[in-house]
């Protein structure tokens, strides 16, 4: 079989293209290979698709391929241009590649697997690519993903921030809790933020969502409020979040009990400070006898850990008024046991309490995006951090968006 016979299967190259030449360079490990059409062709505009005459040829242009066994091989070719009566000159599409591509087809669906799965900087070694040729296939999958992905519409949605790098920079994250992907990535998390992004939404996708989980940041409060419909029905306050609430209250009664025992040189509390923050389920075998021990004493801790564990009971509760009894026992505890941490975390909670009873109806929580954010600090790892928000948002969207990124 002749090697122009042999390079046109391997490629893939059909009618009315065809292999004209094949070089071999041992020296340089490269295979280059020349492509052309038949005379008299006639091609389609980009953007209308009229099938028009051949009016000329761009400069010739270099693609790269999969590599032929180990050596690096290379398409190169003539773009014919057409004349269209809408358009103008333009250059018409060949089948190997996408427009404004320096790699073929095949070439990105391998580097975008690759991608996936590695750093940046490995990916280019592994590719023999640079870090702005890896970095442009990132940034074009990402482009491809977001323009072919059709309207959604959501039915739980999750709102959390996640930091860009040090000196609280951080953009606002909006995930659907359903398919565990993230639909926005918008900069910083002001009310702007997410009041923007509800915007992008018709009033259909809009009225389609039937709860939104977040912490009690009061701008994401604030937009929702302003863009959502019956928001305040669809607001679920994140139970993990409350919870962090009820463990910083337990852990500065520690704080504080600890201090004054030390003075009077009780030593008890000291290296029980992980105790505290576990749930009863959770507290290691080897310390739970010593940990059951501290809890039967009169240590005002061991009082705020009970509280904090009695309140998960609340999330076990199907019904809003078996909840708000639950809820009104509860606050009357915390506010009675003149513990100041436990009745001001009490106080928070109360003042949110309607949007935090909505779990008893949509049962929704940002576990999901729990698990994106621990994914989005792993690409931050192997990226060393991001100084550039387009970057920070395109590595995101990649790795968690759920887009097709594949070219066709």
């Amino acid at each position: 079989m002749l090697d122009t016979e042999l390079y046109r299967q391997i490629l893939g190259i059909t009618d009315p293209w065809s292999v004209s030449e094949v070089k071999l360079d041992v020296g340089a490990q490269r295979v280059d290979v020349w492509v052309t059409h038949a005379e008299g062709v006639r091609f389609a505009c980009p953007t209308c698709g009229t099938e028009l005459p051949g009016y000329d040829h761009a400069e010739a242009r270099s693609w790269r391929h999969l590599d032929t066994c180990q050596f690096q091989t290379f398409l190169h070719a003539q773009t014919p241009r057409v004349q269209c009566p809408t358009h103008g000159v333009v250059q018409a599409r060949v089948p190997w590649a996408e427009p404004r591509s320096r790699f073929t087809l095949l070439f990105e669906r391998l580097a975008i697997d690759v991608l996936k799965s590695c750093s940046l900087t490995a990916a280019g070694r592994l590719l023999d690519l640079s870090w702005d040729e890896a970095w442009g296939i990132m940034e074009r999958a990402v482009a491809r993903g977001q323009e072919r992905k059709a309207p959604t519409r959501m039915r739980y949605v999750g709102v959390d921030e996640k930091s860009i790098r040090k000196g609280h920079r951080y953009h606002t994250l909006v995930v659907d809790l359903e398919t565990s992907t993230v639909e926005a990535v918008r900069p910083d998390r002001d009310q702007e933020s997410l009041e923007g992004y509800w915007r992008t939404l018709t009033a259909e996708q809009k009225a389609g969502i039937e709860g939104i989980a977040m912490d009690m940041w009061p701008a994401y409060i604030a937009a929702t409020r302003a863009q959502i419909p019956n928001a305040t029905a669809k607001i679920v306050f994140d139970r993990f979040h409350v919870m962090q609430y009820l463990n910083k209250a337990v852990d500065t009664v520690r704080r504080q009990e600890h201090r004054a025992l030390r003075a009077q040189g009780d030593d008890r509390l000291t290296g029980t400070k992980y105790l505290w923050l576990y749930g009863r389920e959770r507290v290691p075998q080897f310390r739970q006898r010593a940990f059951a021990a501290l809890r039967r004493t009169d240590l005002k801790v061991a009082r705020a850990w009970a509280m904090k564990e009695q309140f998960r009971r609340f999330w076990g509760y199907v019904r809003v008024g078996w909840a708000r009894a639950f809820w009104k026992a509860w606050y009357w505890w915390a506010t009675h046991s003149r513990l100041r941490p436990m009745r001001e975390v009490a106080g928070v909670l109360q003042r949110h309490l309607d949007n935090i009873l909505t779990y008893v109806q949509h049962r929704i929580t940002n576990a999901p995006l729990e698990g994106i954010n621990a994914k989005i600090q792993k690409v931050k790892q192997w990226a060393c951090g991001f100084r550039n928000d387009d970057h920070f948002k395109t590595a995101i969207l990649f790795h968690c968006g759920g887009l097709n990124l594949y070219p066709c």
